[in-house]
Formats: C-alpha cells, structure tokens, sequence
C-alpha cells in the first residue's frame, strides 16, 4: 500500500515543478520590457513675423502642345508612333478604318452623278420647250416650268457635289497626322482600340519652349504680383529668372488659387522636362530693393528638418498623444533654417524636428517641446 502511494507522488511532484516553472518563464517574459522606439524632440508650431516673400513648388509644362483626336468612328488599324518619338508636320501618326467612309463617298459619287444626268435633261427639255415655244406650239408656263426643272437640277447638283466634298474630307480624317514639328509626350489609344469623333489619340507637344505653372494661394495673389524679383529653380538646383510671366485673371474656385504661368528662356529650357517639379520663389516689392527673405505676416514655421519630402509629397510628423501622425502640408518660403508652412498645420501643434527618425518603427515624442528657432 506505501509503495502505491509513492509511485503517484512522484508525478505530481513533476508536474507542480513543470507548472512552477512555466509561470516563471511567463512572468519573466511579462517583466522583460519591449524594445521602444527612439525619442524625438519636437517643436511648437509658431507664426512667424512680417515679411515680402513667398515660395511654392510648380511643375514645368510645354508652351505648345496638342491633343490630337479622332474626327471619325472606327477602329484603330495603326499607331505609327510611340511615347517619346519625334514627328515632323504632316506626318502619318495612326490609321482608322476607313472602310464606312469609303463606303460614303462612293455614294456621294452616284449622287453626284445622277444629279448631274437629271441637269442634262433638264436642259435639254429647256432647249426643246423653246423651240416649240418660238413656233406657237407650246405655251409661255410651259417654258417657265421648263426653266425652274433645270434650276433645281442645278441646285441639286451643287448639293451632291457639297456632300461628296465631305465625304471626301471625312475618308482623309481616317489619317491622323501630325500638327506640328515636336516630341509624341503620351498615347492614349493602341491599335485594335475604338476610336470615335472627340476621342484623344495622342499627345504632341513642341520641344525647346517650357514654363514653370505653380498654383499661388489666392490670399497671397497680391504679394506675388508686387513681386520685384521672380526666380525658378530648375530641377538641376539652377535658380534662373523667367522670360515672361502671366498671371490668370481668375481664381480657381475649389482650390482658391490663382494660376501662374512662367515661359523659360531657350536656354533654360533645354534643361527641364515637361511633368517635372520646380520651385518658384516671388521675392521682393517692386520699386525697392529684395529684403531678405522672411515668412509672410501671421505663416506658421517649422525647421526644415521637419518636413518630408517623397516625390510629390510634403508632410511632417504631428505629435498627437504618445505617438506620432503624418500629416500633409503645404510648403511656402524657405527662411534661414526655417521653412514657411501655408497649410495642413496650426498654430500650437507640436512637430518632430527630425522627420526621418520620427518615421521609425515605435518613435514617440520626447517629453519636453523644443522652441522653435527664430
């Protein structure tokens, strides 16, 4: 009886020592505190003071260019060009089938022939009707109604001959060809595709001739037309002065921006490519002298550190609790290690200052806002 009772002990003491010792390995994992991420020091978002400047970021676009489109139905049998290929005026670019329209001016061409037998009778039956006329055989209405069939002949004649004209016209809009010496910038039909009246096959556009678009607010339209001084920086980092500018004299209503259009010299236009991003600096008042520069009256600030840039894509990392959250922006002018912010942040807001290590994993604000440097 001992015996037995000694083989069942000897178990369960293995199993409250199996069970101890999980619980310490699970409490030891529990107390083993988690890797954490980097802090980073933030900023308070400020206005910033009084000042003449204001920078925005444009993109280049050719002074010429032209959406070519179909002017009759019909599928696509050839596209002659692609992305990237330069065409001279005139040049063959892509084929429709023609076949509805061949089929169109060949009935134009019966028309035009039947039209112009019924004139034929018609005057011969004129020519007859006077002779008798003249002998006291037929009456003066039978001439007058003689001389009326052979205007309308004529009349009929000159419609089936309008008609052949414009069929002739659509059969060669089967062809499309190019408009101008330039640069194919994009094809929006391939071959096999539908083509119909008004639908773009292709986009050409003139190299050689650029300019800088950039959308200015429409609350700092009059610090940019008071501008003295207006600069481009080129994607190769060249700030260069524009040959011409034109300000539209509408606003768009969505976006409240009014849209500049800046034409690049030749030269400098050799060095940018239409769809490229370029910055647009409006500096100055005209009639003095350019200050330097300095964020626009009551613009809120951050360091330049703060922003990040991707492509098309400014934002910065807002401090929200114990974590933080990306958020778009709007650059304007860049001031003296600070760069002006139009919209997307408010006043009082906390930014990391270092953008690249505010997106690593688990980063979180430090305790204390740093001021921002004026």
């Amino acid at each position: 009886m001992r015996c037995r009772t000694l083989v069942h002990s000897v178990p369960f003491v293995a199993t409250a020592a199996t069970l101890a010792a999980l619980v310490l390995v699970a409490t030891g994992a529990q107390a083993a505190p988690a890797a954490a991420g980097p802090e980073v020091a933030t900023v308070v978002v400020q206005a910033g003071g009084n000042g003449r400047a204001l920078a925005l970021d444009g993109t280049v676009e050719p002074v010429r260019q032209a959406t070519v489109a179909a002017q009759v139905g019909g599928n696509v049998l050839s596209l002659a060009v692609k992305a990237g290929d330069k065409v001279r005026s005139g040049q063959v670019l892509a084929r429709i089938d023609e076949r509805s329209a061949a089929a169109g001016l060949a009935q134009s061409d019966a028309g035009v022939t039947q039209a112009d037998t019924m004139l034929r009778q018609a005057r011969t039956e004129l020519n007859r009707t006077r002779e008798l006329r003249t002998q006291g055989y037929v009456s003066q209405a039978a001439q007058d109604n003689a001389e009326t069939q052979v205007k309308a002949a004529e009349a009929a004649l000159a419609q089936a001959q309008a008609g052949r004209s414009q069929a002739a016209l659509a059969r060669n809009f089967a062809t499309v060809t190019a408009p101008f010496d330039g640069l194919v910038l994009a094809t929006h039909l391939d071959a096999g595709d539908l083509a119909a009246p008004g639908r773009p096959v292709l986009t050409v556009y003139a190299p050689g001739a650029v300019r800088a678009v950039v959308q200015v607010p429409a609350s700092q339209a009059a610090l940019a037309r008071s501008a003295g001084k207006i600069e481009v920086q080129l994607p190769d980092g060249q700030w260069v002065t524009p040959a011409r500018r034109t300000d539209l004299p509408t606003a768009d209503p969505v976006a409240q921006t009014v849209e500049w259009r800046l034409d690049l010299s030749a030269a400098d236009s050799a060095g940018a490519l239409p769809g490229q991003a370029v910055r647009v600096r409006f500096a100055g008042v005209a009639g003095a002298a350019a200050p330097a520069a300095k964020p626009a009256a009551g613009s809120l600030t951050v360091p330049a550190g703060a922003l990040l840039r991707r492509g098309e894509l400014t934002a910065v990392y807002v401090a929200q609790g114990p974590q933080f959250v990306l958020r778009s922006v709007r650059p304007g002018s860049d001031v003296g290690g600070n760069v002006e912010v139009l919209g997307g942040l408010r006043a009082g807001e906390r930014v990391a200052v270092d953008a690249v290590k505010a997106g690593l994993a688990g980063a979180r604000p430090s305790g204390v806002a740093q001021s921002p440097a004026q």
